[in-house]
């Protein structure tokens, strides 16, 4: 029976992301996916690294994965590009939460700019100009694209610090010993190691489903669009917009937030959880999205398997009011299914040597990186 010192089930950027830490600190690291490959929440979604929407603790691993991307870039593509991220404010209450958290964001030298009607226009084109009031700028943050991302980054921690990973190798069993943990699979395969870490995102059935049942987490559903590639529009980075900044938890935090309402043309998006974002993929083509259904962990089921028509038509009239390029031209529609938790992450010990962590949420993409670094440490002595 093959011995690891970490031994971690699920391949997403939360678990893959600890599995280069502990590689890099020398440890002996064996990395299992469950399907042919990576498929759920981290290829799930926009691929936008955007630490200035996050809120403490979160926003500094977010700058801190910031850092990493860009140093394991440097050795290998994993599809980084720094483009920057811009939220447009489309009125005076947005206009307003952009203005603090520009105050905040500069007091804790993250680089940021603030930028006119006549500014964002000039940068940005693409934009309606009835739409826009003004808007905040990072330059700094970045984009990946996340249906590759997660592959070349497993590929880069095989090949730099030598970890095994194993595909198609679902978790069946996962018990303690007298000096660790052994975890079989599915076609009765035994490994044993020093420590076992449990980052299966939303699925909560394989293994422990009584502490899931018991953990609070939920699952959101997000639906999400993809046009046609548009070879002749260049657009220069991610864009979120004002539903971003009503809904973010870095603008929750501002002082004027608690006085802003809901204009009543927002209610319907606010009541599926809409917030309109784009992002252009290396093809041309532009993500379009998303909304959030929720459900607890026990019921995840409810949430179906299927999206809404009602849902996609609100965030296409939404981006219709937003951007001048044709959003109907829509070759892809899918939804994702990420865990959360109202307490930020579930982190829970089995035991010694059985660990659990899931619920990051919408944070994965921005916050894993740097949150595994200090996780890590945990596990591995």
């Amino acid at each position: 029976m093959a011995f690891y010192d970490l031994i971690i089930i699920g391949s997403g950027a939360l678990g893959t992301f600890h599995a280069y830490h502990a590689a890099r600190a020398g440890k002996s690291v064996l990395l299992l996916e469950k399907d042919n490959r990576p498929q759920s929440a981290t290829v799930r979604n926009f691929g936008q690294v955007v630490p200035s929407g996050l809120s403490g603790r979160w926003f500094e691993y977010g700058r801190r994965s910031l850092e990493l991307y860009r140093e394991i870039q440097a050795e290998h593509d994993i599809t980084v590009r720094q483009n920057g991220s811009i939220y447009v404010a489309s009125d005076e209450d947005e206009w307003m939460l952009a203005n603090e958290l520009f105050d905040r964001r500069q007091a804790e030298h993250y680089s940021c700019e603030l930028l006119s009607k006549a500014q964002v226009l000039a940068r940005y084109p693409m934009l309606q100009p009835d739409y826009v009031r003004g808007a905040l700028f990072f330059p700094d943050e970045i984009s990946v694209e996340p249906d590759r991302m997660i592959h070349q980054l497993v590929g880069y921690v095989q090949k730099k610090y030598g970890v095994t990973y194993l595909a198609n190798a679902a978790v069946v069993d996962c018990q303690s010993n007298y000096n660790g943990a052994i975890i079989t699979l599915a076609d009765k395969t035994r490994f044993q190691a020093q420590q076992v870490l449990i980052c299966s995102g939303s699925e909560f059935r394989m293994l422990y489903p009584e502490i899931f049942a018991e953990s609070g987490l939920i699952v959101s559903k997000l639906q999400m669009l993809q046009t046609a590639p548009m070879p002749q529009l260049s657009m220069p980075g991610n864009i979120l917009t004002g539903l971003t900044i009503r809904r973010y938890e870095a603008f929750t935090e501002c002082p004027s937030f608690a006085g802003i309402q809901t204009p009543d043309q927002l209610a319907e998006l606010k009541r599926w959880g809409i917030h309109v974002l784009f992002k252009q993929a290396t093809d041309g083509s532009i993500i379009i999205g998303d909304s959030h259904e929720y459900a607890p962990a026990t019921q995840v089921d409810e949430l179906g398997f299927d999206t809404h028509d009602d849902i996609d038509n609100l965030i296409l009239a939404e981006a219709r009011r937003i951007v001048t390029f044709p959003v109907d031209q829509i070759s892809r529609r899918w939804a994702g299914f990420y865990a959360q938790t109202p307490h930020e992450i579930f982190e829970h010990s089995v035991n010694d040597y059985i660990h659990i962590i899931t619920g990051i949420g919408g944070k994965g993409m921005t916050s894993s990186a740097g949150y595994g670094e200090e996780s890590v440490k945990r596990f591995v002595v």
